[in-house]
């Protein structure tokens, strides 16, 4: 059985996608003032990516030699990034802050296993998705945020 080489090229195009398809959900975050920006985002698809890209240099290097699952690492990842994004959830008074910013860090290490993989197009298209979300409830929670703030102050005025 005869496996292609994954290049320098190739691996230098799955570094810089993931940085940037990471930074555009990670600057959104921070824009909110979020606890996990851009810094933390580029970081966790960063990891996710290499881990993915040395599980595909494993299988090529020991096809044959050693039983090898690929696979293996990317569940891993899941596991690993759930135990973080765990960590950015926390409760208080009475209310969870974080799911957000845990679930988005749960996607970003999704993401860098495709690119790490090389599925450009399901990297590109899920970073899409999360930014068409992020803006769409953010609209909508603004809008209504801002009628509720509006009726608020029609009913002090009326009382006065």
């Amino acid at each position: 059985m005869h496996i292609d080489v994954m290049t320098i090229q190739d691996m230098t195009v799955r570094v810089i996608m993931i940085v940037l398809l990471a930074g555009v959900v990670g600057y959104d975050r921070e824009l909110r003032h979020k606890p996990a920006g851009t810094k933390t985002h580029i970081l966790v698809g960063l990891g996710s990516t290499i881990f993915t890209i040395m599980s595909i240099y494993f299988y090529i290097e020991f096809a044959g030699k050693a039983q090898v699952d690929p696979t293996r690492i990317a569940a891993q990842i899941v596991t690993g990034i759930g135990f973080l994004g765990a960590g950015t959830i926390i409760q208080f008074g009475g209310s969870v802050i974080g799911l957000t910013t845990a679930a988005s860090l749960w996607s970003i290490a999704g993401i860098g296993v495709a690119v790490g993989a090389g599925n450009y197009y399901l990297a590109v298209l899920s970073t899409g998705v999360i930014m068409v979300v992020f803006m769409v409830i953010n609209r909508l929670g603004d809008f209504f945020e801002n009628k509720v703030i509006n009726r608020i102050k029609k009913k002090k005025e009326k009382k006065k």
